[in-house]
Formats: structure tokens, sequence, C-alpha cells
């Protein structure tokens, strides 16, 4: 894949100034400049019930232009949403406010096939993929609803939510909603610049459902570990799984967060590190959050597929809650490197942006 577009400001509509005379004018012909033909940003409006514009988010998104918004009224949209890397610094915003009353939903997983007999994976599972650089999402839901139970003989259970893979993405007050898989941070290039900051939002999942190569802040957000039915002291899955490119600094922060769960109590992993190729080093720290008891507090880090944890950059600072502790299995950021490792630090990048509330 080709990286995104670098974002882009769209100049606002400019009145052309033209002379008509003889022939031109009687025939109320008017010579345009191209200046005067740049398009103002729009809003475009959606809903299920016709009122809008579109009845469909996909819809709109075709028909939007870059620097666009596009609003979706309150209602449930089954369909598969893709945003390309074209439409740079668009909006799409739930016409409400609240992300419960605006959900993209589909039942989607890596296993399932095309009209080809092609399996999706682990990409083509996303329910949506933002690939437009400068993008800002807010005020929606978006839930991949594949049961794995439903469904046992699908063996590749990977099921995204959302797919982020353009640089400056914001996204605030949302709800992305899966079991494996949810949040893909993804990096088309993997030592390319990609940033996305997810800010007063929910997420939820239970294996590996906060992942990539990208860059990505979380922020302030409400992270839910769902009980997938294991005993206290056995296994109900792993909140990350990074696989950053061993030249890039940052990889996945988690901030100022709150970290629930109805499991039992030591069931779940932090994280472990995913190693697809030979350059990746998963980073991630976990900072000034809340961790339940379903963290496995003697050791929230695992090995994954042969790989070593204790070859990944994982990394707390000052947690609290009843999964929260510090020993020799918890590796910790001392005060002085602690001041390297904040949402700004990372979406900081080559060009100083700073999203951050």
């Amino acid at each position: 894949m080709t990286e995104p577009n670098t974002h882009r400001r769209f100049p606002a509509r400019r009145r052309a100034v033209a002379v008509v005379t003889g022939t031109a004018a009687a025939l109320g012909l008017v010579a345009v400049s191209p200046a005067s033909q740049a398009r103002a940003a729009t809003v475009i409006t959606v809903a299920k019930d016709g009122s809008g514009r579109f009845t469909t988010v996909q819809a709109a998104v075709n028909a939007a232009a870059a620097g666009d918004t596009i609003s979706v009224a309150k209602g449930t949209y089954a369909e598969i949403v893709n945003v390309p890397s074209g439409k740079t610094g668009l909006t799409i915003q739930g016409a409400t406010g609240n992300a419960e009353d605006v959900v993209i939903t589909y039942d989607r997983a890596a296993g399932y096939t095309d009209s080809g007999g092609n399996k999706y994976g682990t990409l083509g599972s996303s329910v949506a993929t933002f690939s437009a650089s400068g993008l800002t999402v807010t005020g929606i839901s978006v839930q991949n609803t594949f049961d794995k139970a439903a469904h046992p003989d699908i063996t590749d259970t990977q099921a995204v939510a959302i797919t982020a893979q353009g640089d400056r993405q914001t996204f605030t007050n949302d709800r992305f909603i899966s079991r494996q898989d949810t949040v893909l941070n993804w990096s088309p290039s993997s030592t390319g610049q990609y940033r996305q900051y997810f800010y007063s939002s929910f997420i939820t999942g239970d294996v590996d459902f906060v992942f990539g190569n990208a860059t990505a802040v979380y922020d302030r957000v409400n992270i839910q570990l769902r009980n997938s039915g294991a005993a206290a002291g056995g296994l109900n899955g792993f909140l990350s799984a990074p696989n950053t490119s061993s030249a890039k600094a940052y990889g996945i922060l988690v901030t100022g967060s709150s970290v629930t769960s109805p499991a039992a109590a030591n069931t779940y992993y932090l994280g472990r590190p995913w190693h697809p190729t030979a350059d990746a080093v998963g980073q991630l720290v976990v900072r000034e959050t809340s961790l339940p008891a379903a963290v496995k507090v003697a050791g929230p880090w695992t090995d994954m597929s042969g790989y070593s944890w204790k070859n990944a950059r994982f990394f707390e600072y000052r947690n609290t809650g009843a999964g929260s502790t510090v020993n020799s299995n918890r590796p910790q950021l001392a005060d002085s490197q602690a001041a390297n490792y904040t949402a700004q630090k990372y979406l900081a990048g080559t060009d100083g942006w700073n999203p951050v509330r």
C-alpha cells in the first residue's frame, strides 16, 4: 500500500471577476478562472429514514470531497465503511453527540470468504477502514458483531471494528466494540509516520484488541476487558499486541485511562508482542491508569508465538487499582524517563502535531 496523502488546507470559495463584452455578454457566457472553482467544504447529511441526503455512510463518503463533514443521524447502519486516503481532512460525526445513538455495525471475521472464495483476513475483516490523513471521527459507534460461538467452523476469528491507517487522525467520544482485534492501529509503511489520537472514548474486546504498528495514544479512555468465562487464574485474554518497528521510538500509549472488567481475577494480560516481521519490537506504555483485578498482577505481560515479551518495550508508570503493583515482571519507567512518554511526545512527530486536550 502507498502512504496516505498529507493533510491539505482547502481555500474558501473566491468570487471570479470577468469582463464580458460583445456576443459573450449577449449570450450570458462568462469566463470563470480555475481559481474561482475551488470548492468550499460542505456538510453532507446521512439519515437511515431518508431525511438526509444519503441513507448510508459509505454513500456519503463516496460523495464527499476532502475537508467535508459527514453528519450521521441517529440510527443503526449495517454496512462496511471505507474512507480512502484521498479524502483528507474529512470529519465524520454523529449528529446527536452521543455515540450510542449512531452505530455502524457488521458481522465479518477474517475467516469469512468473499464472493471469490478468498478469506478476508485481518485487514479485510474491518467494519470501518479509515485511510485518510487529517481525519476526525466523533460521536460514532463501530461494532463488529462476529460471534465465535455461533461459528465453530471459523478458525480465523479476528474481527476488527476499525482500522486506523492514516496520519493525524483523531477519534473523540466514540465507541469501538468487538472481541478479537477491535482496534487496529496500522502503519502501511512500518517505518512511516502514522499517528492516531483516541480521546474520551470506549473500547472493548478480549484478544489483542488494541494492536498494530502505528503510533497511537489512548488518552482518558474507558477500556473494558470482556468476560469470556475463565475462572480466576485462568485466561480470558490480552488487551494489546503491538508490533512497532524497531526504527520507531513510539508505539502505543495508554494514559490517564480506566481499564474495567467483569472478568474473574488474574485472567487478563495487559499485552504481548506481535512479531510478524524481524523488525517488529512492540512498544507499549500504560501509565497513570486504573487497572482492575482481572489483570494478572504477578506478571501482566506474556510471550507471543515464541517471541519473548522481555525483548519488547513494555513499561508501566504510576498505575493504580487492584490490578496494579510493582515487581520484577512489571518494568516501570523512572520519573526521569516518564517525561519522554507523554501523549504530546508520542504524537509530535516531525511536524509538532498536538491534538491533546
